[in-house]
């Protein structure tokens, strides 16, 4: 299955981002999940995306969650992380557990971008 069939997951708490991601993913050609709980997460992985995007601010779960469980299913693509200017230093341990680290803004302004460099192997 090739990396552009495999679909872009994202766990993100907001609902209108995540609809942002997945519009942007779905305009683009890529299918799209959005995981909102660990349990989707999990189920996500094991799928096998071509993309995933953390939100490594994500107030329902601890933050350090997301990265051991996608480190934990072997890091089935490649990782993007977003964060704020804000808790750049708070998520700072959780850089190194991404394949790229972006704040919100960036995030939004180069989605596509991103999404076409990872999932069309250029990443």
């Amino acid at each position: 299955m090739s990396a552009a069939a495999r679909p872009v997951l994202a766990h993100v708490s907001d609902l209108l981002f995540s609809s942002r991601i997945g519009e942007t993913a779905r305009r683009l050609g890529y299918p799209f999940r959005a995981a909102r709980t660990r349990a989707d997460l999990e189920k996500g992985l094991a799928e096998g995306p071509g993309l995933i995007l953390l939100d490594l601010t994500a107030p329902q779960l601890a933050m350090r969650a997301p990265p051991h469980t996608v480190d934990a299913a072997g890091r089935p693509g490649p990782v993007v992380g977003w964060t704020t200017h804000a808790l750049w230093k708070e998520t700072r341990p959780l850089h190194d557990r991404c394949d790229r680290v972006v704040t919100r803004e960036a995030l939004t302004a180069e989605l596509p971008e991103l999404l076409t460099r990872y999932l069309a192997g250029e990443g």
